[in-house]
């Protein structure tokens, strides 16, 4: 059996998610692979791949903050949003001063409601928005909170009739980069998409870990659950008494770490499961022991 643990893997453009959890599954010689925070084929960078028991942390990594590098070009709209779909407007862009380009972006950051692209993967009546949108239909997708706590301006750069602006994004999970690309063009007047995507952070997982296709086809580097845990959530070590009860799915006292998820560990330094404080009691979420 392949060791229990996080992979990550700095996803190659033109790659879904679920091509490389395809061949992250043939090199870690198991089925039981997964991935937490979908990326585009377009995009680049941190994918989360978890493996065997480590497939349980996936569902509470992709709720954390996320870090990307992103190139917006404005003066161009297309249908998808990005540059993989098609142009549906365009708006010469030469007028647009730096300043308004800044004052577009602070607009975008903070707590912001945004709309889903029409091709995301929101379901809407039981069925993909992407799906509805790529038949050639309208979905009707409601405005969401998001946080996009910095959204800085690298560098500005004129062609003839279209600006592209590189930008670098933290924000909530749920937040569609292609969207704020979007919403910076129409605030302008002069419509916008994404043409580069990469995610440098997902949570506390970083570049400096991740390895490309071919380096974990060479060696499959496997981040164990307990250094994954550790690092992604505060940690809470147990009497030999608490880890008989949490490894059977009984609560613990709350101890005021914070409301989870937390990490709880055995006598042994082993990783026995993820609690939630619920007022008094510590609630598991996820059983890793046995």
């Amino acid at each position: 059996m392949a060791e229990s643990g996080l992979i990550i893997v700095d996803k190659p453009a033109d790659w879904t998610s679920h091509d490389v959890v395809a061949k992250m599954r043939r090199i870690a010689g198991t089925r039981r692979v997964g991935h937490a925070g979908t990326l585009d084929p377009m995009a680049t960078g941190v994918l989360v791949i978890g493996v065997e028991k480590a497939t349980r942390l996936l569902g509470h990594l992709t709720l954390t903050e996320k870090v990307y590098e992103a190139t917006i070009r404005l003066g161009v709209t297309t249908n998808t949003d990005d540059a993989e779909g098609e142009a549906t407007a365009t708006a010469s862009a030469a007028g647009v001063t730096a300043a308004e380009i800044h004052k577009g972006v602070a607009a975008l950051t903070g707590e912001i409601m945004q709309v889903p692209p029409q091709v995301s993967a929101i379901k809407v009546n039981g069925q993909r928005a992407y799906k509805t949108a790529r038949a050639g239909g309208e979905v009707e997708l409601a405005a969401r909170p998001v946080t996009v706590r910095v959204f800085d301006v690298l560098d500005i750069r004129t062609h003839d009739d279209v600006v592209d602006v590189d930008a670098v994004v933290t924000c909530s999970s749920g937040t569609y980069i292609r969207a704020l690309a979007r919403d910076l063009g129409a605030g302008l007047g002069v419509g916008g998409h994404l043409t580069r995507l990469r995610r440098t952070r997902v949570g506390p997982y970083d570049l400096s870990l991740a390895r490309s296709i071919e380096q974990l086809a060479g060696e499959c580097v496997i981040l164990p659950i307990g250094e994954a845990v550790t690092a992604a959530f505060p940690r809470r070590d147990v009497t030999a008494e608490e880890a008989r009860v949490v490894a059977h799915g009984g609560r613990l006292p709350a101890v005021g770490l914070d409301k989870g998820p937390i990490g709880v560990f055995g006598p042994e330094g082993e990783l026995l499961a993820l609690v939630e404080e619920q007022g008094r009691t510590a609630k598991p979420i996820a059983v890793f022991a046995g």
